[in-house]
Protein backbone atom coordinates (compact mmCIF):
# COMPACT_ATOMS: atom_id res chain seq x y z
CA UNK A 1 0.00 0.00 0.00
CA UNK A 2 1.43 3.42 -0.90
CA UNK A 3 1.55 5.89 0.61
CA UNK A 4 2.54 3.83 3.97
CA UNK A 5 -0.64 4.11 6.22
CA UNK A 6 0.26 2.80 9.51
CA UNK A 7 3.90 4.55 10.03
CA UNK A 8 4.03 7.13 12.40
CA UNK A 9 6.00 10.49 11.06
CA UNK A 10 8.96 9.29 13.45
CA UNK A 11 8.83 5.99 12.05
CA UNK A 12 9.26 7.20 8.73
CA UNK A 13 11.81 9.73 8.63
CA UNK A 14 13.79 7.08 10.64
CA UNK A 15 13.41 4.56 7.91
CA UNK A 16 14.14 7.22 5.11
CA UNK A 17 17.47 8.88 6.64
CA UNK A 18 18.64 5.11 7.06
CA UNK A 19 18.29 4.60 3.29
CA UNK A 20 20.10 7.56 2.51
CA UNK A 21 22.42 6.27 4.29
CA UNK A 22 22.89 3.18 3.05
CA UNK A 23 22.71 4.49 -0.23
CA UNK A 24 25.47 7.11 0.19
CA UNK A 25 27.79 3.93 2.28
CA UNK A 26 26.93 1.55 -0.79
CA UNK A 27 28.48 4.16 -3.71
CA UNK A 28 25.02 3.68 -5.20
CA UNK A 29 24.48 6.22 -7.95
CA UNK A 30 20.81 5.04 -9.81
CA UNK A 31 18.24 3.42 -8.13
CA UNK A 32 18.03 1.50 -5.14
CA UNK A 33 15.33 -0.31 -2.67
CA UNK A 34 15.76 -1.64 0.45
CA UNK A 35 13.32 -3.75 2.19
CA UNK A 36 12.85 -3.11 6.03
CA UNK A 37 11.23 -5.31 8.88
CA UNK A 38 10.15 -2.88 11.65
CA UNK A 39 8.82 -4.12 14.84
CA UNK A 40 5.33 -3.07 15.52
CA UNK A 41 5.40 -2.02 19.22
CA UNK A 42 8.86 -0.17 19.47
CA UNK A 43 10.89 1.17 16.75
CA UNK A 44 13.33 -1.77 16.13
CA UNK A 45 13.92 -2.25 12.75
CA UNK A 46 16.42 -4.64 10.42
CA UNK A 47 17.16 -4.39 6.98
CA UNK A 48 15.77 -7.51 4.64
CA UNK A 49 17.43 -6.95 1.95
CA UNK A 50 19.25 -4.37 -0.47
CA UNK A 51 18.47 -3.81 -3.97
CA UNK A 52 21.08 -1.66 -5.86
CA UNK A 53 18.74 -2.43 -9.08
CA UNK A 54 15.90 -1.93 -10.78
CA UNK A 55 13.82 -4.98 -9.99
CA UNK A 56 10.15 -5.25 -9.45
CA UNK A 57 9.26 -3.25 -6.59
CA UNK A 58 11.31 -0.36 -8.89
CA UNK A 59 8.40 -0.98 -11.26
CA UNK A 60 5.98 -0.53 -8.82
CA UNK A 61 7.04 2.51 -6.92
CA UNK A 62 6.85 4.28 -10.51
CA UNK A 63 3.64 3.00 -11.17
CA UNK A 64 1.93 4.03 -7.93
CA UNK A 65 4.07 7.28 -7.58
CA UNK A 66 4.19 8.40 -11.41
CA UNK A 67 7.90 9.03 -10.53
CA UNK A 68 10.05 7.18 -13.66
CA UNK A 69 12.97 5.52 -11.56
CA UNK A 70 13.92 4.01 -15.12
CA UNK A 71 14.46 7.00 -16.82
CA UNK A 72 16.25 8.65 -14.09
CA UNK A 73 18.78 6.13 -12.97
CA UNK A 74 19.62 5.90 -16.90
CA UNK A 75 20.36 9.79 -17.00
CA UNK A 76 22.34 9.64 -13.27
CA UNK A 77 24.41 6.71 -15.08
CA UNK A 78 25.21 8.89 -17.42
CA UNK A 79 26.12 11.52 -15.81
CA UNK A 80 23.26 13.49 -15.25
CA UNK A 81 22.24 15.17 -11.81
CA UNK A 82 18.69 15.38 -10.44
CA UNK A 83 18.48 19.23 -10.92
CA UNK A 84 19.08 19.14 -14.93
CA UNK A 85 16.26 16.18 -15.40
CA UNK A 86 13.20 17.12 -16.11
CA UNK A 87 9.94 15.87 -14.18
CA UNK A 88 8.52 13.74 -17.33
CA UNK A 89 5.08 14.18 -15.65
CA UNK A 90 4.56 17.93 -15.36
CA UNK A 91 7.82 18.72 -17.61
CA UNK A 92 8.39 21.90 -15.34
CA UNK A 93 9.68 20.36 -12.14
CA UNK A 94 12.91 18.27 -12.02
CA UNK A 95 13.65 15.61 -10.78
CA UNK A 96 14.56 16.32 -7.22
CA UNK A 97 11.62 16.88 -6.29
CA UNK A 98 10.13 13.50 -4.21
CA UNK A 99 7.08 12.12 -4.90
CA UNK A 100 3.36 13.20 -3.26
CA UNK A 101 0.72 11.08 -3.20
CA UNK A 102 -2.96 12.81 -2.74
CA UNK A 103 -4.20 9.24 -3.90
CA UNK A 104 -4.08 5.39 -2.67
CA UNK A 105 -2.27 2.77 -4.04
CA UNK A 106 -2.38 -1.15 -3.60
CA UNK A 107 -0.79 -3.88 -4.90
CA UNK A 108 -2.75 -7.45 -4.80
CA UNK A 109 -1.16 -10.36 -5.60
CA UNK A 110 -2.29 -13.32 -8.44
CA UNK A 111 -2.22 -16.52 -6.50
CA UNK A 112 -3.05 -20.14 -9.14
CA UNK A 113 -1.89 -22.58 -6.23
CA UNK A 114 -4.74 -24.75 -7.72
CA UNK A 115 -2.80 -25.57 -10.91
CA UNK A 116 -0.68 -27.26 -9.39
CA UNK A 117 -0.76 -30.45 -8.17
CA UNK A 118 1.06 -31.76 -4.30
CA UNK A 119 1.18 -27.49 -3.84
CA UNK A 120 0.63 -26.32 -0.66
CA UNK A 121 -1.36 -22.56 -0.44
CA UNK A 122 0.48 -21.49 2.72
CA UNK A 123 2.37 -18.36 2.29
CA UNK A 124 5.20 -17.89 3.38
CA UNK A 125 8.94 -15.69 2.78
CA UNK A 126 9.02 -17.66 -1.09
CA UNK A 127 7.19 -15.58 -3.80
CA UNK A 128 4.34 -17.86 -5.25
CA UNK A 129 2.29 -15.15 -7.15
CA UNK A 130 2.03 -15.46 -10.90
CA UNK A 131 0.99 -12.53 -11.39
CA UNK A 132 -0.37 -8.72 -9.74
CA UNK A 133 -2.64 -6.21 -10.33
CA UNK A 134 -2.47 -2.28 -8.66
CA UNK A 135 -5.35 -0.02 -8.05
CA UNK A 136 -5.75 3.25 -7.70
CA UNK A 137 -8.21 5.39 -5.21
CA UNK A 138 -8.83 8.13 -2.92
CA UNK A 139 -9.54 5.35 -0.38
CA UNK A 140 -8.24 2.32 1.32
CA UNK A 141 -11.61 0.93 1.05
CA UNK A 142 -11.50 1.86 -2.58
CA UNK A 143 -8.75 0.19 -3.35
CA UNK A 144 -9.20 -2.69 -1.88
CA UNK A 145 -12.56 -3.77 -3.83
CA UNK A 146 -11.31 -2.42 -6.88
CA UNK A 147 -8.17 -4.85 -7.02
CA UNK A 148 -10.18 -7.76 -5.37
CA UNK A 149 -12.35 -7.13 -8.69
CA UNK A 150 -8.59 -6.67 -10.83
CA UNK A 151 -7.24 -9.97 -9.15
CA UNK A 152 -10.53 -12.06 -10.24
CA UNK A 153 -13.03 -11.06 -12.46
CA UNK A 154 -15.42 -13.86 -10.65
CA UNK A 155 -15.28 -11.67 -7.69
CA UNK A 156 -17.38 -8.35 -7.28
CA UNK A 157 -15.22 -7.03 -4.53
CA UNK A 158 -14.43 -7.92 -0.99
CA UNK A 159 -16.88 -10.06 0.70
CA UNK A 160 -16.35 -12.78 2.97
CA UNK A 161 -18.45 -16.16 2.42
CA UNK A 162 -20.17 -14.62 -1.30
CA UNK A 163 -16.63 -15.35 -2.73
CA UNK A 164 -16.64 -18.54 -2.51
CA UNK A 165 -13.43 -19.12 -0.95
CA UNK A 166 -13.98 -19.60 2.80
CA UNK A 167 -14.08 -22.90 4.06
CA UNK A 168 -17.00 -24.41 5.44
CA UNK A 169 -16.95 -24.64 9.20
CA UNK A 170 -17.36 -28.74 8.76
CA UNK A 171 -14.28 -28.74 5.95
CA UNK A 172 -10.65 -28.95 6.50
CA UNK A 173 -10.51 -25.91 9.38
CA UNK A 174 -12.69 -24.23 11.42
CA UNK A 175 -12.29 -20.38 10.58
CA UNK A 176 -10.54 -19.58 13.55
CA UNK A 177 -7.84 -21.73 12.08
CA UNK A 178 -7.97 -20.32 8.86
CA UNK A 179 -7.25 -16.52 10.50
CA UNK A 180 -4.18 -18.26 12.08
CA UNK A 181 -2.87 -20.13 9.22
CA UNK A 182 -1.33 -17.56 6.20
CA UNK A 183 -3.53 -18.93 2.71
CA UNK A 184 -3.84 -17.36 -0.63
CA UNK A 185 -7.36 -16.81 0.96
CA UNK A 186 -6.64 -15.75 4.43
CA UNK A 187 -8.17 -12.47 3.29
CA UNK A 188 -11.53 -13.86 2.46
CA UNK A 189 -11.83 -15.63 5.64
CA UNK A 190 -11.06 -12.52 7.72
CA UNK A 191 -13.53 -10.41 5.80
CA UNK A 192 -16.02 -13.38 6.72
CA UNK A 193 -14.93 -13.30 10.11
CA UNK A 194 -16.11 -9.34 10.48
CA UNK A 195 -19.58 -9.83 8.70
CA UNK A 196 -20.04 -12.75 11.08
CA UNK A 197 -19.98 -9.99 13.55
CA UNK A 198 -16.29 -10.71 15.10
CA UNK A 199 -14.45 -7.90 16.56
CA UNK A 200 -11.58 -5.92 15.21
CA UNK A 201 -9.46 -7.11 18.48
CA UNK A 202 -10.49 -10.51 18.07
CA UNK A 203 -9.40 -10.48 14.45
CA UNK A 204 -5.94 -9.02 15.25
CA UNK A 205 -5.07 -11.60 18.24
CA UNK A 206 -5.51 -14.41 15.29
CA UNK A 207 -4.00 -12.93 12.70
CA UNK A 208 -1.66 -10.38 13.80
CA UNK A 209 -2.53 -7.82 11.33
CA UNK A 210 -2.24 -4.26 11.87
CA UNK A 211 -5.69 -2.91 13.83
CA UNK A 212 -5.56 0.00 11.02
CA UNK A 213 -5.96 -2.10 8.21
CA UNK A 214 -8.38 -4.63 9.90
CA UNK A 215 -10.43 -1.44 10.84
CA UNK A 216 -10.73 -0.43 6.87
CA UNK A 217 -11.70 -4.31 5.99
CA UNK A 218 -14.36 -3.39 9.03
CA UNK A 219 -15.50 -0.67 7.71
CA UNK A 220 -16.69 -2.52 4.22
CA UNK A 221 -18.38 -5.17 6.52
CA UNK A 222 -20.58 -2.40 8.08
CA UNK A 223 -21.59 -0.75 4.97
CA UNK A 224 -22.82 -3.81 3.57
CA UNK A 225 -24.95 -4.68 6.80
CA UNK A 226 -26.51 -1.59 6.52
CA UNK A 227 -26.71 -1.90 2.73
CA UNK A 228 -28.61 -5.60 2.98
CA UNK A 229 -30.80 -3.98 6.10
CA UNK A 230 -32.43 -1.42 3.46
CA UNK A 231 -33.93 -4.59 1.53
CA UNK A 232 -34.65 -2.63 -1.21
CA UNK A 233 -34.14 0.05 -3.72
CA UNK A 234 -36.95 2.16 -2.03
CA UNK A 235 -35.49 1.85 1.19
CA UNK A 236 -32.72 2.82 -0.14
CA UNK A 237 -33.49 6.26 -2.02
CA UNK A 238 -35.95 7.15 1.05
CA UNK A 239 -33.97 9.68 2.46
CA UNK A 240 -30.49 10.89 1.99
CA UNK A 241 -29.99 8.76 -1.11
CA UNK A 242 -27.30 10.71 -3.56
CA UNK A 243 -25.58 10.38 0.20
CA UNK A 244 -25.92 6.72 1.13
CA UNK A 245 -25.37 5.82 -2.79
CA UNK A 246 -22.01 8.17 -2.38
CA UNK A 247 -20.74 6.69 0.48
CA UNK A 248 -21.35 3.05 -0.86
CA UNK A 249 -19.28 4.21 -4.32
CA UNK A 250 -16.37 5.91 -2.17
CA UNK A 251 -15.81 2.42 -0.61
CA UNK A 252 -15.41 0.64 -3.52
CA UNK A 253 -18.70 -1.13 -4.04
CA UNK A 254 -20.33 -2.25 -7.73
CA UNK A 255 -23.02 -1.66 -9.04
CA UNK A 256 -23.68 -5.67 -9.06
CA UNK A 257 -22.89 -5.83 -5.26
CA UNK A 258 -25.35 -3.20 -4.48
CA UNK A 259 -27.84 -4.80 -6.51
CA UNK A 260 -27.27 -8.16 -4.82
CA UNK A 261 -28.22 -6.67 -1.50
CA UNK A 262 -30.89 -4.70 -2.04
CA UNK A 263 -32.19 -8.20 -3.86
CA UNK A 264 -32.41 -7.01 -7.39
CA UNK A 265 -32.05 -9.25 -10.42
CA UNK A 266 -27.99 -10.94 -10.29
CA UNK A 267 -25.97 -9.75 -13.14
CA UNK A 268 -25.74 -7.01 -15.49
CA UNK A 269 -29.74 -6.44 -15.20
CA UNK A 270 -29.33 -5.21 -11.88
CA UNK A 271 -26.39 -3.32 -12.22
CA UNK A 272 -28.15 -1.32 -14.86
CA UNK A 273 -30.92 -0.60 -12.56
CA UNK A 274 -28.34 0.72 -9.87
CA UNK A 275 -26.34 2.40 -12.39
CA UNK A 276 -29.43 4.58 -13.64
CA UNK A 277 -30.86 5.11 -9.85
CA UNK A 278 -27.36 6.40 -9.29
CA UNK A 279 -26.58 8.67 -12.30
CA UNK A 280 -30.41 10.15 -11.86
CA UNK A 281 -29.14 11.54 -8.30
CA UNK A 282 -25.71 12.73 -9.81
CA UNK A 283 -23.87 9.78 -8.14
CA UNK A 284 -21.29 9.73 -11.30
CA UNK A 285 -17.46 9.27 -10.46
CA UNK A 286 -14.67 11.84 -11.66
CA UNK A 287 -11.27 11.58 -13.24
CA UNK A 288 -8.13 12.60 -11.13
CA UNK A 289 -4.72 12.94 -12.51
CA UNK A 290 -1.54 11.07 -11.30
CA UNK A 291 0.68 14.49 -11.25
CA UNK A 292 3.43 12.97 -8.40
CA UNK A 293 3.24 16.24 -6.28
CA UNK A 294 -0.04 16.14 -5.01
CA UNK A 295 -1.35 18.65 -7.47
CA UNK A 296 0.96 21.35 -6.66
CA UNK A 297 1.77 21.96 -10.24
CA UNK A 298 -0.38 20.53 -13.04
CA UNK A 299 0.96 17.49 -14.91
CA UNK A 300 1.23 17.40 -18.69
CA UNK A 301 1.02 13.31 -18.87
CA UNK A 302 -2.65 11.73 -18.84
CA UNK A 303 -1.80 9.27 -16.01
CA UNK A 304 -5.59 9.18 -14.90
CA UNK A 305 -7.51 6.98 -12.59
CA UNK A 306 -11.53 7.27 -11.80
CA UNK A 307 -12.72 7.49 -8.33
CA UNK A 308 -16.13 8.79 -6.84
CA UNK A 309 -14.17 11.39 -4.41
CA UNK A 310 -13.84 13.99 -6.00
CA UNK A 311 -16.29 17.00 -7.15
CA UNK A 312 -14.73 18.22 -10.30
CA UNK A 313 -12.51 16.01 -13.48
CA UNK A 314 -9.09 16.96 -13.54
CA UNK A 315 -8.51 16.95 -17.45
CA UNK A 316 -11.05 18.36 -20.25
CA UNK A 317 -13.03 16.33 -22.16
CA UNK A 318 -11.59 15.80 -25.61
CA UNK A 319 -12.55 16.94 -28.45
CA UNK A 320 -12.68 13.44 -29.76
CA UNK A 321 -14.37 12.24 -27.09
CA UNK A 322 -18.08 12.64 -29.32
CA UNK A 323 -16.82 9.82 -32.27
CA UNK A 324 -15.90 7.68 -29.65
CA UNK A 325 -18.33 4.19 -29.80
CA UNK A 326 -20.95 3.49 -27.59
CA UNK A 327 -19.72 0.86 -25.33
CA UNK A 328 -20.65 -2.39 -27.00
CA UNK A 329 -20.30 -1.11 -30.36
CA UNK A 330 -17.56 -1.17 -33.05
CA UNK A 331 -15.68 1.44 -34.30
CA UNK A 332 -15.31 1.65 -38.48
CA UNK A 333 -11.84 1.33 -38.13
CA UNK A 334 -10.28 -1.61 -36.03
CA UNK A 335 -6.73 -2.48 -34.82
CA UNK A 336 -5.49 -6.08 -34.68
CA UNK A 337 -5.53 -7.17 -31.23
CA UNK A 338 -3.25 -9.85 -29.39
CA UNK A 339 -3.64 -11.54 -25.86
CA UNK A 340 -1.32 -13.49 -23.67
CA UNK A 341 -3.89 -16.22 -23.70
CA UNK A 342 -4.79 -17.47 -27.08
CA UNK A 343 -4.08 -15.04 -30.06
CA UNK A 344 -4.53 -17.87 -32.25
CA UNK A 345 -8.43 -17.81 -31.45
CA UNK A 346 -9.08 -14.31 -32.51
CA UNK A 347 -10.13 -13.85 -35.91
CA UNK A 348 -7.58 -11.42 -37.78
CA UNK A 349 -8.94 -11.72 -40.88
CA UNK A 350 -12.29 -10.14 -39.92
CA UNK A 351 -10.06 -7.06 -38.61
CA UNK A 352 -8.72 -3.97 -40.79
CA UNK A 353 -4.70 -3.23 -39.41
CA UNK A 354 -4.94 0.17 -38.41
CA UNK A 355 -2.04 2.74 -40.07
CA UNK A 356 -1.60 6.27 -39.60
CA UNK A 357 -3.10 7.09 -43.00
CA UNK A 358 -6.63 5.18 -42.22
CA UNK A 359 -6.11 6.73 -38.40
CA UNK A 360 -6.53 10.49 -39.64
CA UNK A 361 -9.14 9.59 -41.95
CA UNK A 362 -11.30 7.58 -39.80
CA UNK A 363 -14.74 9.29 -38.20
CA UNK A 364 -14.91 7.17 -35.55
CA UNK A 365 -12.15 7.42 -33.30
CA UNK A 366 -11.42 3.88 -31.48
CA UNK A 367 -10.06 2.79 -28.02
CA UNK A 368 -6.95 0.94 -27.28
CA UNK A 369 -6.41 -0.74 -24.11
CA UNK A 370 -2.48 -0.40 -23.28
CA UNK A 371 -2.84 -3.19 -20.58
CA UNK A 372 -5.00 -4.76 -18.32
CA UNK A 373 -5.36 -7.56 -16.10
CA UNK A 374 -3.36 -9.61 -13.43
CA UNK A 375 0.10 -8.82 -14.99
CA UNK A 376 3.96 -9.17 -13.80
CA UNK A 377 4.00 -5.12 -12.80
CA UNK A 378 7.49 -4.88 -15.01
CA UNK A 379 5.94 -6.03 -17.96
CA UNK A 380 2.79 -4.28 -18.15
CA UNK A 381 2.19 -0.83 -20.06
CA UNK A 382 4.46 2.35 -19.04
CA UNK A 383 2.09 5.16 -17.43
CA UNK A 384 3.97 7.75 -19.86
CA UNK A 385 2.58 6.29 -23.17
CA UNK A 386 -0.44 8.41 -23.17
Amino acid sequence: VAPSQTLTNREYFMLRKTAIKVVRHLGIVGECNIQYALHPESERYCIIEVNARLSRSSALASKATGYPLAYVATKLSLGKDLVSIKNSITKTTTACFEPSLDYCVLKMPRWDLKKFQHVSNKLGSSMLSVGEVMAIGRTFEEVMQKACRMVNPSLDGLEGRDSKLVLDEEEVMSLENQLKTPTDTRLFAVQAALEDGWSVEKVHQLTKIDRWFLSKLNNIATMRKACQKCGSVDALISENAADRLFSLKRAGFSDRQIARYLNLPPGLEGAAEIRTIRKNFGVTPVVKQIDTLAAEFPAQTNYLYMTYSGDSDDVEESAHSSHLPPLGGNATTQSQVTTRRSPSSIEFEQRKPMNAETLVDAKERGVMVLGCGAYCIGSSREFDWC
